[in-house]
């Protein structure tokens, strides 16, 4: 028996925000659109060998993982942004020294960046806060 090949080419993707620089929002995708994903696939699908329903339910757990993954992300990234903040506040108003005791004052404000704190003293001199400062 022959079987023909299929000949409808319309293609669209369907993953969102693909234009934007964001990782997270490349890699977001619903479970509206993993059923849009899952009904092109069986619309193509050979006729002689259909999906099993058992590759669907990996895919469905599959995809659930990759989702949960990324909330897990975005809540990680909240709680050491919020961990900063608490950080910088912390310091303010105290004197600070650094590890080899050449430059010590009290914090008078914080600048917060993504890879660590630095504190402007009142002298004016800034102190990155990390390993070896001390603080009082």
């Amino acid at each position: 028996m022959a079987v023909s090949g299929v000949s409808n080419n319309d293609y669209t993707p369907i993953v969102s925000g693909a234009d934007s620089g964001n990782d997270a929002s490349k890699a977001s995708l619903n479970y509206e659109s993993f059923l849009k994903l899952l009904v092109a696939q069986m619309k193509n699908q050979d006729p002689t060998q259909p999906m099993d329903a058992t590759q669907q339910i990996a895919q469905l757990a599959t995809f659930s993982q990759v989702e949960q993954t990324i909330k897990t992300n975005k809540n990680l990234e909240s709680l050491l942004q919020r961990t900063s903040l608490s950080e910088a506040d912390a310091v303010i108003g105290k004197t600070v020294t650094n590890a080899d005791g050449t430059v010590t004052g009290v914090v008078k404000e914080v600048k917060l960046y993504s890879d660590g704190i630095i504190a402007v003293l009142d002298s004016g001199k800034e102190l990155v806060i990390g390993p070896g400062v001390k603080v009082k």
